[in-house]
C-alpha cells in the first residue's frame, strides 16, 4: 500500500480513528493487526519474513536477559551470534544470492568451473533491509545494556511492524519507539494538526516535485546513448533532487503520519544539501541508517580510536557496506565506496585547507567561502549518484564519459529540454517546486521552522495557508487518468 495511493487516504483515517476510539488496552493489538494488513498488502506471504525476523530478534532478547542474569558472557554472544546470522541469512537468500553466485561464476570462470545456474527469481520482499537493521538494533541494544529486554511479543512485534516506519524506515531504534508504545496516547488537535502539516509537505516532495522530475530522468537515463552530455548533466543534476524529495516525503509522511497518532519518530532528513563536507552531507541524509551503521558498525570496528589509517579503512568498510545495503550491484558498492573515499580525502586534507586559510586569510563564515563549500560538495554529492542511478556499472561509466566528450550546450536555449516528457510549463512548475524545497531548507538551516511560523499566525491566515497548500499538491501534483501511483524509490532496498 503506497502513501501516495487511494487506498492509503482511506485506510490511515480509518485507522486513525478507531484507533482514538478503542479502549487503551486494545490500541496497540488494532495498530498491529493494521500494520500487518498494510504490509500483506504487498505480497501476503512476505510477511512471514516479517514474522520470523521479530520471532527471532524477540526470543533473541529474552535469550540475553536471561544469560544475563547468570552472568554468562559466552551465552550472551552466542545468542547476538546467532540472531544476526538468522535474519543476515534472509536477507541474503533473498537479496543477495543470485548477486554473489553470479560473480562467484565469473571468479570460477578463469578456472574453466562453473559453480551454479542461479535460478531463484523472487520478488525481493518491499523494505525487509529496513526492518531486519531495526530488529537487529534492538538485539544490539540489549546487549549493550542500553534499553530493558521487551517481554510482551505484542509490543515488541508492533516495534518492528509499525506501519507508517515499517517499508522506508526512518529506521528506529528500541530506546525511542518501544517506550511510546507503552504510553497513553489520547487524541490531541495540535499534535494532529503538525502531523498532517508534515504529511502535507512530504506529498508535496513526492507528487509535485519527484514523480515530475522522474518524467525526465527516466527519459535521459533511459536512452543515454541519444541524450548525452548536457542532457545527462541536467537530469543527474535533477536526480540528486528527484532522490532527496523521493526518499524524504516518504520519511515526512512516515513522521507526519506517526504524529497524528502521537508517536514521535526521528527525523531522517536535515537540509542536506545545504552541507559543506560529503562527512556532514551523510550527517544530515538518511540520518536513521547513517547512525545505525555508526553505532553498530563503525565503531565496533574500533571507529577512530585506533589511528589514522584504522579510522580510513574503517570509514572505507562502512561506506562499502552502505553501497551493498542499498542493492546487489556493483555500482551501488562504487557509489558507497566514492562518498567513504571522499570524506578519507577531506579528512587528509584539512591541515592543508587549514593552512592555506591561515595564508591567505579565509573567512570560512563568509557567504562566498560557505557557498563554495556547498557547491562543491553538491557536485561531489551529485558525481557519486550517477552510479546509484545507473542501471549498472559500465552504464555509470558510459554516462559519465558521454558527460565530458559530448558538447551540446546549445540544448538550455532551442527548447530541446522540453522535448523529453516535460512541456515548457512542466518543466517551470519543476524549476518553481525545487526552488520552494530549496527555500525551505534555507529557512530551516537558518533555525527557521516553516510550520511553525504558520501556525503562529492568526486563524483565517492559518487556514489560508493550509488550503492553499492543499489546493496546490492538488492541482499541480503528478495526477491524471494516465498517471499510475509510482513506488517511492527506497521501496527496492
Amino acid at each position: 500500500m503506497l502513501f501516495n495511493s487511494f487506498q492509503f487516504l482511506v485506510f490511515f483515517p480509518v485507522v486513525v480513528l478507531i484507533y482514538f476510539i478503542v479502549p487503551q488496552k486494545i490500541k496497540n493489538i488494532w495498530l498491529l493487526i493494521m500494520s500487518y494488513y498494510f504490509y500483506m498488502s504487498w505480497n501476503a506471504k512476505y510477511a512471514l519474513l516479517l514474522l520470523f525476523s521479530t520471532v527471532v530478534t524477540y526470543a533473541s532478547g529474552l535469550l540475553l536477559a536471561y544469560f544475563s542474569a547468570k552472568n554468562n558472557r559466552r551465552g550472551r554472544q552466542l545468542t547476538v551470534a546467532l540472531s544476526f546470522f538468522l535474519n543476515l541469512s534472509v536477507l541474503f537468500w533473498f537479496k543477495y544470492f543470485d548477486f554473489a553466485v553470479v560473480n562467484l561464476n565469473r571468479v570460477l570462470s578463469v578456472l574453466h568451473i562453473r559453480l551454479l545456474n542461479p535460478a531463484f527469481d523472487v520478488l525481493l520482499p518491499v523494505g525487509i533491509s529496513f526492518y531486519i537493521f531495526q530488529a537487529l538494533s534492538y538485539t544490539m541494544d540489549v546487549y549493550r545494556g542500553e534499553t530493558k529486554v521487551e517481554k510482551s511479543l505484542l509490543q515488541y512485534g508492533l516495534f518492528v511492524s509499525f506501519f507508517p516506519q515499517l517499508v522506508a524506515g526512518p529506521i528506529e531504534r528500541s530506546k525511542n519507539l518501544l517506550g511510546q508504545l507503552k504510553e497513553t496516547h489520547h487524541f490531541e488537535f495540535e499534535q494532529a494538526r503538525d502531523g498532517l502539516l508534515l504529511m502535507l509537505w512530504g506529498y508535496f516532495l513526492k507528487l509535485v516535485v519527484a514523480d515530475r522530475i522522474s518524467i525526465f530522468v527516466d527519459a535521459v537515463y533511459g536512452d543515454y546513448t541519444t541524450y548525452g552530455g548536457c542532457y545527462l548533466i541536467v537530469a543527474s543534476v535533477l536526480f540528486a533532487f528527484q532522490i532527496y524529495c523521493d526518499f524524504a516525503g516518504y520519511s515526512t509522511i512516515a513522521v507526519g503520519a506517526a504524529e497524528v497518532m502521537g508517536f514521535h519518530l526521528m527525523e531522517n532528513f536535515d537540509c542536506p544539501y545545504f552541507s559543506r563536507s560529503v562527512s556532514e552531507f551523510w550527517r544530515r541524509w538518511h540520518i536513521s541508517l547513517s547512525s545505525w551503521f555508526r553505532d553498530y558498525l563503525y565503531i565496533p570496528l574500533g571507529g577512530s580510536r585506533r589511528g589514522s589509517v584504522r579510522k580510513y579503512i574503517n570509514i572505507l568498510v562502512v561506506f562499502l557496506a552502505s553501497g551493498l545495503w542499498h542493492g546487489a550491484q556493483w555500482s551501488y558498492v562504487m557509489w558507497g565506496g566514492l562518498n567513504g573515499l571522499f570524506q578519507i580525502i577531506g579528512e587528509c586534507m584539512r591541515p592543508i585547507r587549514d593552512k592555506l586559510n591561515q595564508i591567505f586569510r579565509l573567512d570560512r563564515t563568509s557567504l562566498g567561502h560557505m557557498l563554495f563549500g556547498v557547491l562543491f560538495t553538491f557536485v561531489l554529492v551529485d558525481f557519486t549518484w550517477i552510479f546509484f542511478r545507473a542501471n549498472q556499472l559500465t552504464d555509470a561509466f558510459a554516462i559519465i564519459k558521454s558527460i565530458f566528450t559530448v558538447h551540446n550546450p546549445w540544448i538550455f536555449f532551442d527548447e530541446s529540454l522540453y522535448s523529453l516528457g516535460l512541456a515548457r510549463r512542466e518543466f517551470q512548475i519543476m524549476t518553481g517546486s525545487i526552488g520552494i524545497l530549496l527555500l525551505s531548507d534555507l529557512f530551516k538551516y537558518r533555525g527557521i521552522e516553516v510550520r511553525k511560523v504558520i501556525i503562529r499566525q492568526e486563524l483565517w491566515c492559518r487556514w489560508l495557508c493550509y488550503l492553499t497548500a492543499v489546493l496546490f499538491v492538488l492541482v499541480f501534483g503528478v495526477w491524471g487518468n494516465v498517471y499510475n501511483e509510482s513506488n517511492f524509490i527506497y521501496f527496492q532496498f
